[in-house]
């Protein structure tokens, strides 16, 4: 049976299926094979209760938000923010893009956007200092992760459904210590990468200067205020976060700053639920998916093999990390995180694994996977946004990855990065 389905998934996938119907295939297929006592409308029933989660409201909101701030002054006024206090500094521009990549992550939760929002006009400075393009190009994919780990992650959000009793709020706030983490080994390496190519400075800005900068990025600077600290305090929910970071990017973009027009919501609106479909259709398949593998126990059957009878809480979390970094590097982060956590949840439990820490973890290698070849889905942005082939965009990747391996394995034995803040 299994191996009916991996071939099923495997073919479609080379023929060049999107990810929904190789998973939606090979769940009818041996549904109908295997199981053909089962009604096979319970695949879409479980498809429905995919996606019926009061969670996932959230997914279409800060997509939303993100869409109107990218559309937007609000990542540029960030990027002159940070460039005004650290540009001049030996690789300050390389730090500046660390920087606000998190920065701008803590708005759209997504890696993906802050490529786009991020990396067009750091791209541009980047390369007016000297910088090699497939260094900037690597610099900006990889800084970029750190939006899946701090809040609003939209990785979090998936994990928090796929996940039994595990509360997203907590999920967003254990993420901040790894999301920084990520932030300045990326701007250490940079301030080494700049001084041993003898990278020519920036000018340093005036403090007048850097006050007028200041004051043009606090509006946009509310944003994780209001979602972390909202959050944290226990003001309102993740899902009522989404609904004012909507609200205020309106405010800011359409009445304050003026950079948008009312007539544009609409243009901008559809490509935030063109965007929301998919993750929702991938949501619903990977449900169904999930629902099958573990209809036919094919997650006991798995960790028997994978694991002795007895696992300690670090071996299990090596095996997730190495599962999910493997599977993110093929497969978008949404479809492994829904498939792979209800197999290791329950072994991770028993292992006495804190369910924040493991999401962490997960979540973690699904940034990971995301810019990582052959497949990572920032990796083909990237190519898409910047107009450069797949080998030109991944050159400049090998010393990031390592990074973020190194960032992965501290995470993973150090559960306090995570869980400091809870």
């Amino acid at each position: 049976m299994i191996a009916v389905m991996l071939v099923i998934m495997f073919v479609l996938l080379a023929l060049g299926f999107p990810m929904m119907i190789p998973m939606l295939a090979a769940s009818a297929i041996v549904l109908f094979l295997f199981f053909s006592h089962v009604d096979p409308m319970i695949l879409i029933q479980q498809m429905m209760e995919g996606i019926s989660s009061f969670v996932l409201l959230a997914v279409p909101l800060f997509i939303f938000a993100a869409d109107i701030m990218s559309k937007g002054k609000t990542s540029k006024r960030l990027l002159d923010f940070v460039g005004a206090f650290v540009g001049h500094i030996r690789g300050g521009y390389a730090v500046t893009t660390a920087i606000t990549c998190a920065l701008f992550g803590s708005i759209s939760g997504s890696t993906q956007a802050t490529v786009v929002a991020i990396g067009k006009p750091m791209r541009e400075r980047l390369l007016s200092l000297g910088y090699k393009d497939s260094k900037a190009i690597a610099l900006i994919i990889n800084a970029s992760d750190v939006a899946l780990l701090i809040p609003p992650s939209i990785g979090m959000i998936i994990y928090g459904l796929a996940a039994p009793n595990v509360s997203v709020g907590d999920l967003f706030i254990a993420g901040i210590g790894p999301g920084l983490l990520v932030m300045f080994m990326f701007a250490a390496y940079s301030y080494y990468h700049a001084k041993k190519n003898n990278i020519p400075l920036a000018e340093r800005f005036s403090w007048a200067a850097r006050g007028r900068a200041t004051a043009k990025a606090l509006l946009p600077l509310g944003f994780p205020i209001i979602i972390i600290g909202g959050i944290y305090a226990g003001i309102f929910s993740p899902t009522e976060a989404a609904g004012i970071s909507v609200l205020y990017a309106l405010i800011l973009e359409v009445i304050i700053y003026r950079s948008i027009k009312l007539k544009e919501i609409p243009s901008i609106a559809l490509s935030t639920g063109l965007v929301t479909a998919a993750v929702f259709i991938l949501v619903a398949a990977g449900q169904a998916f999930s629902w099958l593998i573990s209809f036919a126990d094919i997650p006991r059957t798995f960790t028997d093999v994978v694991f002795s009878n007895d696992p300690s809480a670090l071996y299990v979390l090596l095996i997730v990390a190495l599962f999910f970094f493997i599977g993110c590097m093929f497969v978008d982060p949404i479809v492994v995180i829904l498939i792979l956590t209800p197999i290791f949840y329950p072994v991770a439990m028993q292992a006495g694994v804190d369910p924040i820490h493991l999401g962490v973890v997960i979540v973690f290698q699904a940034a990971l996977g995301s810019a990582t070849p052959p497949f990572g889905v920032d990796i083909f942005t990237a190519s898409a946004v910047f107009n450069k082939s797949y080998l030109d965009v991944i050159r400049g990747t090998p010393p990031y990855i390592v990074m973020l391996i190194i960032a992965s394995i501290l995470i993973i034995v150090f559960e306090e990065i995570s869980l400091f803040l809870l």
